[in-house]
């Protein structure tokens, strides 16, 4: 196994007595408090600002709670802790090219992640000349992991998004935010949908967006102007944001980008019973008269380990998580394609897109599945519970064992890591993102603005192609994918000032169910071409309607 390590993350005191200053620092004021920052060339940065009370205590496994209005002086130099997680261990099978093995050792350096239940905070990057009065369009980026790793600075440096900007002479404010994970951010069970608290890392993100609207003017943003943007788990926080509250934004957003993530068809709230019950177990809380204030009350070091002894992301069990977003009846209340179906979407314009080989990383997984059977077994149990057997043979027939079919597509026979690597890869990686994509912008399509995108840079990569989450480092290079995003967040189209860019770009046509048109990212001399969104289309379509009838996330036959 290779653990995938996530950034360091420095760890930020709370000073509330004045700091000590040579040269003036970069100030703002919130409330009674003055927060000190970073000066960074043309960009200032205000890290670690608490947004809610510390979820500890009798607060841990409770809806965050905001602060009470800042006092003091606040030391805003640097980022705070993660929030708790379980490690995320990606195994390397045989077969793999010595590159790909390679490459997954070089990020085995990070050093060890920096976590805490104390990880509430949220931070701002904006251009060092903007005043209050600036009103700079907001882009709130929410971070990737599984719902289960992750954090604001994770492989991710917001200046760069800021100084670009600048240099396009559209600047904006960045905003990154840290949410709950696992199993406290993401408990299962009827003890927590009892107690009204499932989804609280979605709960978190949204109470972060609440204190944007009420100080980001401060850092020279414009709260009628915030545009939400995140990547994997982070694109599908975004996608729930946009479905939950009867599809009423409260003004939150205006507009939406997500990267490798849609709503997803996922079931209720008690079926992560059995993740719930172990973890009680293991925490010594199952003869507890209220096992849910037992768990509040437990040591953090043991509840630590006990969420250790869940399955992690890359588990057998691939994308069906232990500890991810389902039906609570608060935050949702549906399955969220239904939702979708019920026209319960905040009506602003968005972006969704894919990477055209989502499912490589995630078939690592389960590659010691080598036969036909053994694949049909697999995903009756994993994804489709419950559904008919003439159900999973039609999937089965439409994403079947011949590698030239299978992903990283378009590679022929190469890549074929295990008999059955490139099949799973295929549909694992339309079922849990191409499909749920696509879903999406047809419902969504003359309703409101749409566009999407595929990336298919990075296909050169062995085993993986253009995989899962590669589009980030893209995106935070700068690239032209950069420019896209930065467009969209100031005018709400992609397209708009695009003459003032000093590299080429290519007009992004919006998606429309009659003309599903997709940016396409390309390696080599064409960088940029437009395709269409009809590859697959009755694989994915019936992963569609199978997975309706039978959301994941239910326990295993």
């Amino acid at each position: 196994m290779f653990t995938l390590r996530v950034a360091t993350l420095a760890i930020l005191a709370f000073a509330t007595a004045p700091l000590a200053r040579s040269q003036a620092p970069p100030s703002v004021h919130l409330d009674n408090a003055t927060f000190i920052g970073n000066a960074s060339g043309v960009v200032t940065q205000f890290l670690g600002i608490p947004f809610a009370l510390p979820p500890v205590g009798d607060l841990r496994l409770r809806l965050p709670q905001p602060n009470a209005p800042y006092v003091g002086v606040f030391n805003a130099s640097a980022f705070g802790p993660a929030c708790i997680q379980q490690p995320a261990q990606v195994p390397l099978p045989a077969g793999l090219s010595p590159s790909t093995v390679q490459f997954f050792e070089g990020r085995s350096g990070d050093p060890p992640v920096v976590d805490s239940e104390n990880c509430l905070t949220i931070h701002v990057l904006k251009p060092a000349n903007a005043t209050e009065s600036a009103k700079l369009p907001v882009l709130v980026w929410i971070y990737g992991g599984g719902f289960e790793t992750g954090a604001a600075d994770f492989h991710t440096d917001g200046s760069v998004i800021v100084e670009r900007s600048i240099q396009l002479g559209q600047p904006l404010v960045y905003v990154s935010l840290n949410y709950r994970l696992s199993a406290l951010g993401f408990l299962g069970g009827v003890e927590a949908k009892k107690a009204g608290v499932g989804n609280l890392g979605l709960q978190d993100q949204r109470l972060a967006l609440r204190w944007v609207q009420k100080y980001i003017h401060a850092f020279g943003g414009d709260p009628s102007k915030v545009t939400i943007w995140g990547e994997s788990a982070g694109a599908i926080s975004v996608a729930l944001q946009l479905v939950t509250n009867g599809g009423n934004s409260e003004g939150l957003f205006r507009g939406a980008f997500m990267q490798s993530g849609s709503t997803q068809s996922i079931g209720p709230i008690a079926d992560g019973q059995r993740y719930y019950d172990a973890l009680v177990a293991n925490v010594s809380c199952a003869a507890a008269n209220d096992t849910l204030q037992c768990l509040r009350e437990a040591p953090i070091d043991k509840l630590r380990t006990a969420i250790n002894a869940s399955p992690g992301m890359f588990a057998f069990q691939s994308m069906d998580l232990a500890w991810q977003p389902r039906v609570d009846g608060v935050f949702l209340t549906d399955d969220p394609q239904k939702l979708v179906l019920q026209d319960s979407v905040a009506k602003v314009p968005f972006v969704s897109g894919d990477c055209d080989d989502e499912g490589t990383l995630f078939s690592l997984t389960n590659a010691n599945l080598t036969t036909d059977d053994e694949v049909r077994a697999y995903i009756a149990s994993i994804y489709f519970q419950g559904a008919p057997s003439a159900d999973i043979d039609a999937i089965l027939a439409l994403y079947p064992n011949d590698t030239t079919q299978g992903s990283p597509f378009d590679t022929g026979t190469l890549n074929a890591v295990t008999p059955q690597f490139k099949r799973l890869a295929a549909l694992q990686g339309d079922y849990g993102f191409q499909a749920p994509r696509r879903f999406f912008l047809q419902q969504r399509t003359g309703k409101q603005p749409a566009f999407s995108f595929l990336n298919k840079r990075g296909k050169s990569m062995p085993d993986l192609g253009a995989f899962h989450s590669s589009d980030v480092g893209l995106i935070y290079g700068p690239s032209d994918m950069t420019d896209y995003l930065i467009r969209f967040a100031v005018h709400l189209d992609p397209n708009v000032g695009a003459s003032a860019d000093p590299s080429a770009s290519l007009f992004w046509p919006p998606y429309t169910t009659a003309s599903p048109q997709l940016l396409t990212f390309l390696d080599g001399a064409v960088p940029l071409n437009i395709t269409l969104d009809t590859y697959r289309a009755e694989g994915m379509a019936t992963l569609t309607r199978v997975s309706l009838a039978n959301p994941w996330g239910a326990p295993p036959a």
